[in-house]
């Protein structure tokens, strides 16, 4: 089989247009109160009622087979939704299911799966879900709206804490008819309902006797299209396609869940997993480096056509990746040792370097889609929003911010000299060779990284060269995969890798990520200890927006809170993902318009043997 490589890409007129349109209707008048088969964050669902399979699934996809993906790290636990342990994602994603699920060809559509239908109010102030009679879990028993209640006030109570912030916006939660259950909000939030859509139902009677907090190796009861197989903690975890499955019939299912077996093997790191794939051992790889990319796929397996490589292109903002500074850190506290810190990070060098074919950098949260914020000052209505808090924020999210751009040579000359005016501003002089503040105690960085990770590695080396020429000591430490996450988990780094994906239809989690309460609470995914309160102000209009332009302009806006913030040192983005995989694995031809993201791999793909 001759090597393919998918490059559908989609025009930046395309990309506003399938935005906007799915959202054109936010402003509209809400009819009158009705069950429907899905709902919209704005305006109506893309998929009508009847559909009769999502648009990136092969309803006549054969069945069977398996597929084994590679993970660096391991787990020690079956519960992945609590803070304690590291649970395999797997088991959320193959195994439990919601009351609603999400179309990733629309930017926030979600269409009933364990409910039949959703109702809302005027308003949103209140949603009421209809479970479908034939829902049951893997052993057989039903799902109960006792299973749903139960489920959406432990996750609040002993679950991972982005679980909480929803139902402290529940006014009640009740029962209303055998398959009915009624939820009340306290507060205006448009996105609430469907956030309770998406919630994790998990079978009461598996913690009868056990403490949910707990982290254990019980294996989770769901009502999902697989169980869990044979595991050995650290090392594999398998997920077997479950023959009674109650949802195989449904519209939303066609052409999901081909395969009879999926296998996750764990390694030691992703060079590690790299080998495995060149081996045969498992079936697919997803490459993050441009130049291995072009270079590094010569081997046998891919030259005699048992491989195939695919670039799955999307239309994603670019998120965030890159090093985050923890402000928790009374150094890090300062803007201006923050600015100074990226001006020493010579991205055009390190970019080269490390990916041979230099990639697009991250400018802002929300680049590389119609959220981001945008060159230059703020205007019209994003402006109106940032107005009543402009004082308190720095300058530049009103007059606008850029990152620094070196000559792309190894010295970096400018962006250093400018980095040292910064921080003697700031208060650090060199003295005796040594950067030190007014007291004399000298700049020393710890940057946290996880094992396995060579590529990061590789980055902050060059990155310690340059922090040396400005008199900072850094220590680079490289810890396993567990203590790495309850380093993070509870803040304990100076600046450690970051990464946030961030989607279309930004709306609840934005605080879980930048909200005031993750300055103290673990756990939370406020890494860079953000206390602002015109970002949550924000936030809240974004989620209070009933017009199109308004909600737009409010992520624009926190877009240019959190960019000029200068919490992160960005790296780069990629337009595809990069997909190396055996040949007889296949995926529809019509793309998801979140390219490969939840719901794609290994959701719609199938095995056809030669």
């Amino acid at each position: 089989m001759n090597v393919a490589y998918m490059t559908r890409l989609f025009s930046p007129a395309f990309i506003i247009v399938s935005i906007l349109a799915t959202i054109s209707l936010i402003g509209a008048t809400i009819a009158a109160s009705q069950p429907k088969h899905g709902i919209a964050m704005y305006g109506q669902t893309t998929l009508p009622e009847g559909f009769t399979n999502l648009p990136y699934s092969n309803p006549d996809a054969p069945k069977g087979g398996k597929m084994v993906l590679g993970e660096a790290g391991g787990f020690d636990a079956l519960n992945p939704y609590i803070l304690k342990g590291r649970a395999p994602w797997g088991v959320r994603l193959h195994v439990v299911e919601s009351l609603m699920g999400r179309n990733w060809d629309e930017p926030f559509g979600l269409y009933g799966l364990l409910a039949e239908s959703i109702e809302v109010g005027p308003n949103r102030e209140w949603v009421t879900f209809t479970l479908r009679k034939e829902a049951k879990f893997s052993d057989g028993s039903p799902v109960t709206i006792k299973d749903v209640l139960w489920s959406f006030e432990t996750l609040a109570a002993h679950g991972h804490p982005r679980y909480a912030n929803a139902w402290k916006k529940i006014n009640t939660a009740e029962q209303t008819g055998p398959r009915r259950v009624k939820i009340t909000f306290n507060t205006i939030d448009r996105e609430l309902p469907l956030i309770l859509g998406l919630r994790p139902i998990l079978r009461k009677a598996d913690w009868g006797g056990r403490d949910f907090k707990d982290s254990s190796l019980d294996v989770i009861t769901g009502s999902g299209p697989y169980i869990i197989g044979n595991f050995e903690p650290n090392r594999f975890i398998s997920f077997i396609r479950n023959p009674d499955y109650w949802g195989e019939n449904l519209a939303f299912n066609k052409g999901r869940h081909n395969l009879d077996e999926i296998r996750y093997e764990y390694f030691s790191d992703n060079d590690v997993v790299f080998q495995a794939f060149k081996a045969g051992e498992i079936s697919l790889y997803r490459e993050g480096n441009a130049g291995k990319w072009a270079t590094h796929y010569s081997f046998p397996r891919a030259l005699n056509g048992a491989v195939t490589k695919s670039g799955i292109p999307h239309q994603r903002p670019s998120g965030i990746r890159g090093f985050v500074m923890n402000t928790r850190r009374s150094q890090f506290a300062d803007i201006r040792v923050r600015d100074a810190l990226i001006h020493a990070f010579n991205y055009e060098f390190i970019n080269q370097t490390i990916n041979g074919q230099p990639q697009p950098r991250i400018i802002s949260y929300y680049s590389n889609s119609v959220l981001g914020m945008g060159a230059g000052p703020a205007t019209g209505k994003v402006r109106a929003v940032l107005e009543p808090y402009a004082a308190d924020l720095p300058k530049e999210v009103m007059d606008g911010y850029s990152l620094p751009v070196s000559d792309g040579s190894q010295r970096n000359r400018r962006n250093l000299r400018r980095a040292k005016k910064l921080l003697e501003q700031a208060g650090w002089t060199i003295q005796d060779g040594v950067l030190k503040d007014a007291s004399g105690a000298p700049f020393a960085l710890e940057v946290l990284l996880k094992a396995g990770s060579t590529s990061n590695e590789a980055i902050i080396n060059i990155y310690k060269d340059a922090l040396k020429r400005l008199g900072i000591s850094v220590k680079i430490s490289v810890v396993d995969a567990a203590q790495y996450t309850e380093r993070n988990n509870n803040y304990d780094f100076d600046m450690t890798y970051y990464r946030r994906a961030l989607s279309l239809s930004p709306g609840n989690e934005q605080k879980l990520y930048w909200g005031s309460e993750g300055v103290n609470k673990p756990g939370t995914r406020n890494y860079m200890g953000m206390d602002v309160p015109a970002a949550e102000a924000v936030i809240d209009q974004m989620l209070r927006a009933t017009d199109q332009a308004d909600y737009v302009s409010a992520v624009k806006a926190l877009d240019r809170i959190l960019t000029a913030g200068r919490y992160v040192i960005p790296l780069w983005y990629s337009v595809e993902s990069r997909l190396a995989h055996t040949s007889e694995l296949r995926f529809p031809e019509t793309l998801p318009m979140y390219g490969d993201w939840t719901g794609f791999v290994p959701d719609v793909w199938w095995l056809e043997p030669k």
